[in-house]
Order: C-alpha cells, then sequence, then structure tokens
C-alpha cells in the first residue's frame, strides 16, 4: 500500500473534499449538518478557512486524496484567537489506514507554528471512538461532554471536547 502524502489543499481538490464529507453528514455523526453542501458551498468555505491563513489541508495515497483536515477559530471573539479548532475527514473505505493520524500530526505542526496555544477537537457524538482515540493518540486530553446537543438520524447526540496544547501553551504570554 502506498504511503500516505500530505500537502495543502488547492480549489481543485473540491470535488474530492465533498465527496468524502457527503456520506459523513448523510450517514454519519462527525458533522451535525443534516444536508450536504454542495461544491459551491464547499469551495465558499474552503477559501473562507484558508484565506484567513488557516492550515487547510489534504491526505493522498496512490494520487487519490483519501482525506483533508483543516483548523479555523475556535470562537470568534478576540480573547479566542490563540485558540483553534480541528475538523478531520477520511474517506471511508481509508478509515484506520494511516490518513487521519497523518492529517492531525500535520495539523498540529503548521498550528504551532502560526502561534496558536491550544487545540480543541469538538467530537461530534461520544459513539465517535476512533476521533477520540486519534485524539488521545496525539497528546489531546478529554475536557467534557456536552450531553444530547444535537439530534440527527432519530436520536440525540453529545459532543465530546478534547483539548491539546501547542507549542508552550498557557506557559507563556503570546507574543
Amino acid at each position: 500500500m502506498p504511503a500516505v502524502a500530505i500537502r495543502a489543499a488547492t480549489v481543485e481538490d473540491i470535488p474530492a473534499i465533498t465527496a468524502i464529507y457527503r456520506p459523513a453528514v448523510i450517514e454519519g455523526t462527525a458533522s451535525f449538518e443534516l444536508e450536504p453542501p454542495d461544491e459551491a458551498e464547499m469551495r465558499r468555505r474552503f477559501a473562507a478557512i484558508a484565506g484567513d491563513g488557516y492550515p487547510y489541508i489534504v491526505a493522498e495515497r496512490g494520487g487519490r486524496i483519501v482525506g483533508y483536515a483543516y483548523v479555523n477559530a475556535y470562537r470568534p471573539r478576540p480573547a479566542y484567537r490563540y485558540s483553534v479548532e480541528d475538523s478531520i475527514y477520511v474517506a471511508a473505505d481509508a478509515q484506520r489506514l494511516g490518513a487521519g493520524r497523518a492529517l492531525l500530526a500535520e495539523l498540529i505542526v503548521q498550528a504551532t507554528a502560526r502561534g496558536y496555544r491550544q487545540m480543541i477537537a469538538v467530537i461530534g457524538d461520544s459513539g465517535q471512538v476512533g476521533s477520540i482515540g486519534l485524539h488521545r493518540a496525539h497528546g489531546f486530553t478529554f475536557s467534557g461532554t456536552i450531553h444530547s446537543v444535537g439530534y440527527k438520524h432519530g436520536r440525540w447526540l453529545d459532543s465530546v471536547l478534547m483539548q491539546r496544547a501547542l507549542g508552550p501553551g498557557d506557559t507563556t504570554t503570546p507574543t
């Protein structure tokens, strides 16, 4: 099996990114969206995130995009400016083959290099054991669960919060 390669996402990747995200919305609980966005909306989101200088990356294996990930502002108010939230999606047939690990590791490197101090994972559904385990393996710790905060697929869903310090974290004043 070819190794996974991580690179910056481009607008040309939007069809593949949209195709990966679509089943996550329709069938899964990682996203609390109910209707999958089309390519135009995914292009708009990409432009907003990348345009604000946040890392937005893809994982390729054998020339095929098998996953994507990005960080974005954790919250919009200025006091949160050193904290980011990560999002990672991997194609169903490529899960548990290292793409998610490689994507998260690169997000941590890039967010740290940009001076962010905390990375927050807001994991849709406490049953997302793969995502919880992935984050734990990368140094995230459990911060809490917001119970029954979303309703999808005929059931209530939790959000699991996990957090990881970046660089010096909260041990020094940011510059």
